[in-house]
Parts: structure tokens; sequence; C-alpha cells
């Protein structure tokens, strides 16, 4: 009976892997660990910021778009994140342009994620949420086609649910038109913040 238990799990192990091979393929990231979040896009390699992962216009083959450092039209720092899309699906994770990241969580902690954004003509969707390596529990925190020149905050509270390992955070552009996203915020919130 024990060997046929670790017969099935290898069995899953080996069909789960080369489906996250697909999903890494079809976005790209450049990491620097003296970075941290950098939720305000202020660190950038090979033209995106670091420590993000996104779906380019390389990796997204029905969408035609470009992700720009903007240093003219920023809310925090010295640049935002523009997305400039002129064709997209609008099936939203890496079907679409936009971009994610997950982080180690622990289930019944409670994270506050907040950022803040501009649209001209975009519909957009961030999703929040606790993951695992088999499945996910993410919600909605805004889907919007409201058009916006100036810049306007979003933000809310997630606990991680049980037999959750991390939480993801992930936006895409649904619509074309002009996106800018900065001062982009995850943080662990302490039992007393939790109702603020």
């Amino acid at each position: 009976m024990k060997v046929l238990k670790r017969t099935c799990l290898l069995g899953i192990i080996a069909v789960v892997a080369p489906i996250s091979c697909v999903l890494v393929a079809k976005s790209k990231i450049v990491t620097d660990k003296t970075a941290g979040l950098n939720g305000s896009f202020e660190i950038t390699k090979s033209g995106l910021p670091v420590n993000w992962i996104f779906y380019t216009s390389k990796t997204v083959s029905s969408g035609d778009f470009d992700i720009v450092i903007d240093q003219n039209d920023f809310k925090d720092g010295k640049q935002s994140l523009k997305f400039v899309v002129r064709k997209c699906s609008d099936k939203g994770g890496r079907l679409s342009p936009g971009f994610s990241q997950e982080i180690d969580a622990v289930p019944g902690e409670t994270y506050s994620i907040s950022f803040w954004a501009k649209n001209s003509g975009c519909e957009f969707i961030a999703r929040v949420g606790g993951v695992n390596a088999f499945h996910g529990d993410c919600r909605t925190m805004v889907k919007s086609r409201e058009n916006s020149e100036s810049w306007r905050q979003f933000s809310t509270k997630v606990m991680i649910p049980k037999e959750m390992r991390a939480l993801r955070w992930e936006l895409n552009i649904l619509q074309p038109g002009t996106f800018w996203i900065d001062d982009l915020k995850i943080e662990k919130v302490t039992n007393q913040d939790i109702w603020r």
C-alpha cells in the first residue's frame, strides 16, 4: 500500500512539472534580490521593472502592446509603469498584457494590498488571493473601464486561506488603451490593523 501511494505521488509530480514550465515560458521575469517588491517600479533591467512576472508582447502572441517605464507621469518615486495596448485578449492571466507576483505566506495571515492607477480607454482587472502548488483562491480586487486622468488609489485586505502557501497578485489589461500603475504595496497586516 505504501508503494502505491508513492507511485501515485510521483505520477502527480510528473504531470504537474511540465505545466509549470509552460507557464514560466509564457512570461518574463528579471530578479534583483536587493530591490525588494519594487512596487514603485524604480529598479529596472532589460527594460522591465525587476521582481515582477510580466506577460510581454513576446509571450502574449495575440497581443500588440508596449510596456513602458514612464518618467513623465508618476505617483511615487521618479517613474511609473505604463501599458500602451493596441490589441489584446479579454481572457486575462497569461493570455493578456499584464504582470503578477507571488510571495510566501502562511494560512491565516492578512495582507493589505494597494496601488495607484490612471486609465485611458483600457479595461483592467486586478486579482488577489492565496495559492498553493495545485490551485488558488483568488478574488477580483477591482475590474474597471472607468477613465481617470488623475491618479486613483485601489486597496483591499485579504486573509490567506487554509492550505494556501503564497499570496498571488495579478493585473491584466483586457481592452486596448493606455494604463499607468505606481506605488503598489503588499504588506503583512498586524492583528491590530486588520479592521482599520
